[in-house]
């Protein structure tokens, strides 16, 4: 959608209509603050560009990786810890429906708290605890290969990254040095004796146009491509931090899987233990 400007910013703002050195000096004006606002924008765009390839910025990304992985790990370790707590919660609920069916006459509470928690808790925290470990140690394992592929990522951008900075930064420069062309040329018209445009000020600002229209319409193509490759940047680290945190659960997921039949079974028998246990007193 075209949306016009009026006629009388042409007439402002375009060095070749000037009819005196103070119109000419006017008009020069903006034009460089155009060419110095655009460079600003190339040069904040180059730094948002370079911003995340910083060491403290790399460095922070991997400790973002490590505290995500901490946070979940915690997740299944509490919850194999649960897993050990719900068996003896059901042995309890077990004991008590059987004296509740038989009457008041049941062994005493707290004999068999201390034999359960004596011969029977060990058990099942040691069980928790074994695979916590093993879960925490895939864990670590998968945690350094994926912040090695992270960085390893990280870095093979950084790469294109510097040569595109390389590579765009003399187009932020010419901006400035166009500005310092047209701001002298300005200070020229200034000083030169009020009246009509002279015919070496008019050409001179008439080439220092055309210049401008030139290096002006190249610098905001470049700005607006620049932005384009620093949304891709940003989407590219982001990408890279998901991958390797996905990769560091599913490291997780795996071991957790390959734990639980030998987990489900140790719990088993605990429980059975538990049972004969209670048999045992009760019998007793």
């Amino acid at each position: 959608m075209e949306h016009d400007l009026p006629a009388w910013v042409a007439e402002l703002t375009d060095p070749r209509r000037a009819r005196t050195v103070d119109e000419l000096a006017d008009r020069l004006v903006p034009l460089a603050e155009h060419a110095v606002d655009v460079s600003r924008r190339m040069q904040a765009l180059l730094n948002e560009l370079n911003d995340p390839f910083r060491q403290d910025a790399m460095h922070g990304r991997v400790e973002r990786l490590k505290e995500r992985s901490g946070e979940a790990l915690d997740e299944i370790t509490e919850e194999i810890a649960a897993s050990g707590r719900e068996r003896v919660d059901r042995i309890w609920s077990g004991w008590r429906e059987r004296v509740a069916a038989g009457g008041a006459d049941g062994p005493d509470e707290d004999v068999l708290r201390r034999r359960l928690d004596a011969d029977i808790v060990p058990l099942v925290t040691l069980q928790a605890q074994e695979a916590a470990r093993c879960v925490a140690a895939a864990t670590s394992e998968g945690l350094g290969e994926a912040a090695r592929t992270l960085l390893t990522r990280i870095d093979e951008l950084a790469k294109v990254v510097t040569e595109l900075i390389h590579d765009v930064l003399p187009l932020a420069r010419e901006g400035l040095t166009l500005a310092g062309r047209i701001s002298a040329l300005s200070t020229r018209a200034r000083q030169a004796p009020r009246g009509p445009v002279p015919d070496d000020l008019r050409d001179e600002g008439e080439e220092t146009a055309r210049a401008f229209d030139e290096a002006v319409a190249r610098l905001e193509l470049e700005w607006a491509a620049l932005g384009s490759r620093a949304a891709g940047v940003r989407a590219a680290l982001r990408g890279a931090e998901e991958t390797a945190f996905s990769q560091v659960t599913g490291t997780m997921t795996r071991c957790v899987e390959e734990l639980a039949p030998e987990h489900v079974r140790a719990l088993d028998e605990a429980e059975a233990r538990a049972r004969a246990l209670l048999e045992e007193i009760v019998g007793g």
